[in-house]
């Protein structure tokens, strides 16, 4: 403990940040911890999650999906065309990554990044038509994953793009995936600037074939 004392000493704080307040007056270094309660804080809510803790319906669940994967032989099978080779992808739907949700609860890249496919696919001429056509609801979103597709970081994928087709040989089952745009400026982080847009067209027109 002496040692401790004697030594400059970095603390971090969990919590209010007014616990930190007077040690940094004391001219100590204090780093913020952001950390919240479980559930809220609704004990009983927090109890129900804990109980899930080495659950066996979910530890068998998660052997069974862990040796699917062990077992996939994925193969890569061609390029094509979303609205041609993703099944169900019809008229005015963009696909994203992660689970189910609203555009108005989407964070500004991923919003980005459809207002981008908005423009791509000549629904929208500008940034903000895209905006006030995607408030009236006049694309569809889904993720990708109930379309049997993956997509990096905001993961949108819309009728045009080229996309992998990917073949388990083992179920037989494909997935789908958009091409990597490359470094800098890019849809996957929201970006949907003319440049974007020219290379995700280059990319249709010519790499993909």
């Amino acid at each position: 403990m002496s040692n401790i004392l004697s030594e400059p000493l970095n603390v971090i704080n969990v919590g209010l940040g007014k616990f930190a307040e007077p040690l940094s007056d004391a001219g100590f270094a204090v780093s913020p911890c952001a950390w919240q309660p479980p559930a809220g804080g609704e004990a009983g809510l927090a109890w129900q999650l804990a109980e899930l803790t080495r659950h066996p319906a979910i530890e068998a669940a998660n052997e069974t999906a862990f040796a699917r994967y062990l077992e996939a032989n994925p193969v890569l099978e061609g390029v094509g065309t979303a609205a041609d080779v993703i099944p169900g992808m019809d008229g005015r739907l963009i696909l994203h990554s992660g689970p189910p949700i609203a555009w108005e609860n989407m964070c500004g890249p991923q919003q980005g990044a459809v207002m981008g496919a908005m423009m791509f696919e000549g629904w929208a001429k500008s940034p903000e038509e895209a905006r006030e056509m995607m408030g009236r609801g006049e694309a569809e979103l889904a993720p990708c994953h109930h379309f049997g597709a993956v997509g990096p970081m905001a993961g949108v994928i819309s009728p045009s793009m080229p996309v992998w087709i990917v073949r388990d040989e083992t179920t037989g089952r494909r997935a789908f995936c958009n091409f990597n745009e490359g470094l800098g400026k890019v849809l996957r982080f929201g970006a949907y600037g003319g440049d974007v847009l020219d290379r995700l067209g280059w990319m249709g027109r010519e790499l993909a074939p």
